[in-house]
């Protein structure tokens, strides 16, 4: 089997967008890989911007997605309290390809899309719930997709993850 160049990966996921027709803003800048590199492009990109952090229970039978604002910082001890685990740490970039389909640097809630098993939980701060705009990767670190926070809830509920919302 071959992989799929960046623009056949970004083009699933707003062809899954355009299916649920959920509008969107893309706009495509060179590879990021930290929230701090992508600041440089985001001047013109509206809405909050998201970090994404995939990670791991301690025998890593159970994996989240957490999405955040990428301003917070992400506390995985309180986290681990909220959600009841022993220890939460970063998946390996193993894992991050076997069970979102993507690549260190590009982990976005598009992946969603490749988790056909629906094992991932998603973890969403609440905090985003008072946002109007979302931005993340469309599964590739060259362009950002800026969607409404509404249509990203419809996007979550039709991916049909588990979900909770916290205060992170």
């Amino acid at each position: 089997m071959t992989e799929k160049t960046s623009k056949e990966i970004e083009n699933t996921v707003l062809e899954v967008l355009d299916n649920l027709q959920i509008s969107y803003e893309i706009h495509h800048h060179p590879p990021v890989y930290t929230v701090e590199q992508a600041e440089e492009h985001w001047e013109t990109v509206k809405g909050t911007h998201c970090k994404n952090l995939f990670v791991r229970n301690k025998k890593g039978k159970r994996h989240y997605l957490v999405i955040l604002d990428s301003r917070k910082r992400a506390d995985l001890r309180d986290l681990n309290n909220q959600l009841g685990e022993d220890r939460l740490s970063f998946a390996s970039p193993e894992r991050l390809k076997r069970y979102l389909g993507l690549e260190p640097g590009a982990v976005s809630p598009f992946g969603l899309i490749n988790d056909t098993d629906k094992v991932v939980q998603v973890v969403l701060d609440k905090d985003l719930k008072e946002a109007e705009w979302v931005s993340f990767h469309p599964n590739v670190n060259t362009a950002t997709v800026t969607i409404t926070s509404l249509d990203f809830e419809e996007f979550l509920e039709w991916c049909g993850n588990p979900l909770r919302t916290l205060l992170i």
